[in-house]
This record gives structure tokens, sequence and C-alpha cells, in this order.
């Protein structure tokens, strides 16, 4: 699709108008009407505007000529997977998992190679083919060829070894020690818990990303750690998240 007609189209499905719309981002209706007929595309800086109107990346906006992977572990990027400033904006060179709130959430390349891993090892390749392939891959991306320039100093990752002795500290019965945390988005991990009143409520955001993992307990059961800046979370499902418990939710 052309971005004539994908302007267009995300106009209306937002409900405005061109007058509106050019409101919004600071221009004429005239402009608008422009974009929309083909006769010009907008600038680098109304393009972030529309991407922020729109909560589509200018990668779409633009009819996505690129085909848009993580500079990181490699995975192909569609709008939802695509990672976020802390001001909102999309960062198109990442996904969700390998940067979140303008943090590089690997920087060890065995510690993700290991990650992915698993992930691909459940899709069809064997555990050896994924990891020939990760790690032919990974030297090959932005991020790894300029990790030395990207590095924050290990501040990263000393805020995960805080959570996971503050993880630690709780000493909950049954509850596995945790040695690691990984990158988890939160449509993936957002459960719904039962509540004494008999509704299900869910406590994260779907688009924001948290430290956490999954701890396997003797009793068949999987306790499920979450964390971030403002709070620890700790619960209890069984297979593929059935039957999940709130053990702690705890502002930090």
């Amino acid at each position: 699709m052309e971005t004539k007609n994908i302007i267009l189209e995300l106009r209306n499905s937002h409900g405005l108008s061109q007058e509106e719309l050019a409101e919004k981002v600071f221009v004429t209706r005239q402009a608008v009407s422009r974009w929309e007929t083909g006769d010009t595309v907008p600038n680098t800086e109304t393009l972030k505007l529309l991407s922020g109107i729109f909560g589509v990346s200018i990668n779409t906006i633009l009819g996505s000529p690129r085909k848009l992977i993580c500079q990181c572990c490699g995975m192909p990027l569609e709008d939802e997977l695509i990672s976020k400033e802390t001001d909102g904006s999309f960062n198109e060179n990442y996904c969700k998992w390998c940067y979140a709130d303008g943090n590089y959430t690997y920087h060890d390349m065995d510690e993700l190679i290991n990650v992915c891993v698993k992930h691909m090892a459940a899709n069809g390749f064997s555990e050896e083919q994924a990891r020939v392939h990760m790690k032919d891959m990974l030297p090959k991306l932005d991020y790894w060829k300029n990790h030395k320039e990207l590095e924050d100093g290990g501040r990263f990752e000393d805020f995960k070894k805080q959570l996971i002795d503050e993880f630690n500290a709780l000493d909950i019965k049954g509850m596995p020690k945790v040695e690691k945390l990984n990158a988890l988005v939160g449509s993936y991990v957002n459960l719904a818990y039962p509540m004494p009143s008999g509704c299900a409520v869910k406590l994260l955001d779907d688009n924001a990303t948290y430290l956490g993992n999954q701890l396997e307990a003797e009793n068949g059961r999987c306790f499920g750690i979450l964390g971030n800046v403002d709070f620890l979370m700790v619960c209890t499902y069984g297979k593929d998240g059935s039957e999940p418990e709130l053990i702690l939710y705890k502002k930090r």
C-alpha cells in the first residue's frame, strides 16, 4: 500500500478529519490533502508525530519499504513487536525484548543465544541448529558490532542483580532460588488472577517490558516472577499458565 492510502486509512480509522489531523501535526489542511493525493509526503519530524498519533511505526506509514529486524536478536519486526523509547516513540532497530525504557536488556551474547535457542527449539529447530544459526547471525547485527559503544557501564546488569537479590530475600516457601532474569513483554505474561469477588484481574501493561523468569517447583506448578523499577510480583500457575494464583505484589 502506498503512503497516501495508508495515511488516509489511518486518519479515517482514528475518526479524524483532515482539519483535525492537520491541527495535531501543526500543518495546514491542504498539506494533509496533498499527502492523501500523493503529491507530497510528510517530512521526518511530521512522520514522527504521525507515528505517535496513529500508534504505528514510520516504516509502516511509508509502506514498509524496509524489512525490519531486531539489531540485537535478529527477530523480524512487526509494529506490535518494535521497542519504544521512554517518550513512547518507536525505536525501529530493536524488539521489545532487547530494548526497553531506554535500556539494552542483553549485554552478553551467550546469554541471549541461550534464551533464543529455547524458543527456536520449540519451533522446529534442533538445539544445535539454533545455536549454530545464532552464533553466525548475531555478530553481523549492529548492536553486537557496536556493543562497546552502546554499553551503559554495567548499570542495567547491576539493576538486574539488585532485583534478583530482592526476589530471593522474599523467602517464599517452595520457590527455587532466582539465578537470572530475562526481558518479558507484558502481553505474553499478563495472566488474569481470580479475585475473592469472583472477577479476574490483569495487573500488567501488555505493551511494557519487564524482567522476570519461570521457576519450576517440585509440585508440578511453576513460579512466575516479574519486576521493574516500581514493583515485584510473584505468582504460581500450572501448565501453559493455567490456574494462576497471585502470591505477592509488592511496591519497591
